[in-house]
C-alpha cells in the first residue's frame, strides 16, 4: 500500500511548498533519533518523514505522486526514490534545525555544504561534535585574600593550573575559566569552568557591600578626654582622632578603606569604626574613692 506522504508530514494536499517545508523542519527536530535515544520508533519515523519530504519537496515528484500515488509508477510504492533527504545545511532554515540539536555542529563534510542524512549514524551522537558541559566549583578564599586579590591551583583530570581571583571578589561571585570545563566530543568545544567564590569573613569585619564595618576599643579617658586609637584595616594600622566625649556605638568614617570595587578595583569603599568605650574591671579601694568622688564632681548620682 503506498504511503501517505502528507499524513506523515502532517499538511494538507494543498500545502504549499513553504508549510512542507516548516512541517518537516519541525518534525525533524521532534523525531531525530540522537535526540529520542529511548525510543525505539524514532528512527523508523524519522526516515518516514524523510522519505515524504524529499518527494513532496521536488516538484516534479510531487506531481508524480499526486497522479500516481507514487514516484515510480513501474515499481512498487516503496521504490520510488531514497529513503532519505539531501539537506543543505547552508539553508538558514535548515541550519536552525540541526543547530538547535546538536548545538551548532549540524554541517556537511568540509567543502560540501552538504550531508546527507543516510550518511549520518543514527543510534548515537558519534557523528556530531558535541560540545562539553560547564563546571561548578566553589572555592573559598578569606577577606584579606579577596582585599589583595589572589590565586587558586585548580586540578581538572590530569591537568593543573593557576586561577587568579580578582580583587574585590565577594561570595556570589563568579570566576570563568574558558575551556576549563569537560572536554567535547569529536572535535566539539570544551565546556567552561566557574569557580563559584565564598568569601569566609572573620570576627573583626562586617561587609556591606564594598564598605567594612570594625569595633574598636577605645577607654574611657580617652572617651572623655579625647586622643587617638589605633585602627586596623586591611591595608595595615591606622591612627583615628577620637574627639573628646566620645559616646559607645558613635561611627567615626574613614574614607576610601574598605574593600577595592571588583570593576574598578582603583575604586575603593569606606571603613566605618564604631567606637566601643570600655572601663576598668577591677578598681582598687584608692582607685574606687578617686572614681567617686569625680562622679560626684560631674554632676552624676550613685
Amino acid at each position: 500500500m503506498a504511503k501517505d506522504y502528507y499524513s506523515l508530514l502532517g499538511v494538507k494536499k494543498t500545502a504549499s511548498e513553504a508549510e512542507i517545508k516548516s512541517a518537516f523542519r519541525k518534525l525533524a527536530k521532534q523525531y531525530h533519533p540522537d535526540t529520542n535515544s529511548n525510543d525505539p520508533t524514532a528512527e523508523t519515523r524519522f526516515k518516514e518523514i524523510n522519505e515524504a519530504y524529499e518527494v513532496l519537496s521536488d516538484k516534479d515528484k510531487r506531481q508524480t505522486y499526486d497522479r500516481f500515488g507514487t514516484v515510480n509508477p513501474q515499481a512498487a510504492p516503496n521504490q520510488g526514490g531514497s529513503p532519505y533527504t539531501t539537506v543543505d545545511f547552508n539553508d538558514t532554515e535548515f541550519s536552525s534545525i540541526f543547530d538547535s540539536i546538536f548545538g551548532g555542529s549540524g554541517r556537511g563534510k568540509r567543502g560540501s555544504g552538504t550531508t546527507r542524512v543516510q550518511d549520518v549514524p543514527f543510534g548515537g551522537r558519534g557523528a556530531y561534535p558535541v560540545n562539553g558541559s560547564d563546571i561548578n566549583q566553589t572555592v573559598q578564599i578569606t577577606l584579606q585574600e579577596a582585599f589583595s586579590g589572589t590565586t587558586r591551583r585548580v586540578r581538572r583530570g590530569e591537568e593543573s593550573f593557576t586561577a587568579t581571583i580578582p580583587r574585590g571578589a565577594a561570595t556570589g561571585t563568579k570566576v570563568r575559566l574558558p575551556g576549563k570545563g569537560d572536554s567535547g566530543i569529536n572535535g566539539g568545544q570544551a565546556g567552561d569552568l566557574y569557580l563559584n567564590i565564598e568569601v569566609q569573613m572573620g570576627p573583626e569585619y562586617e561587609r556591606v557591600g564594598d564598605d567594612l564595618v570594625t569595633d574598636a576599643k577605645i577607654d574611657m579617658f580617652k572617651a572623655m578626654l579625647g586622643g587617638e586609637a589605633e585602627v586596623n584595616t586591611l591595608a595595615g594600622p591606622i591612627k583615628l582622632k577620637i574627639p573628646a566625649g566620645t559616646q559607645s556605638g558613635r561611627r567615626f568614617r574613614v574614607a576610601n578603606k574598605g574593600m577595592p570595587n571588583l570593576r574598578d578595583p582603583s575604586f575603593f569603599g569606606d571603613l566605618y569604626v564604631r567606637a566601643l568605650i570600655t572601663v576598668p574591671e577591677h578598681l582598687t579601694d584608692d582607685q574606687r574613692a578617686l572614681v567617686e568622688k569625680l562622679r560626684t564632681s560631674l554632676g552624676y548620682s550613685g
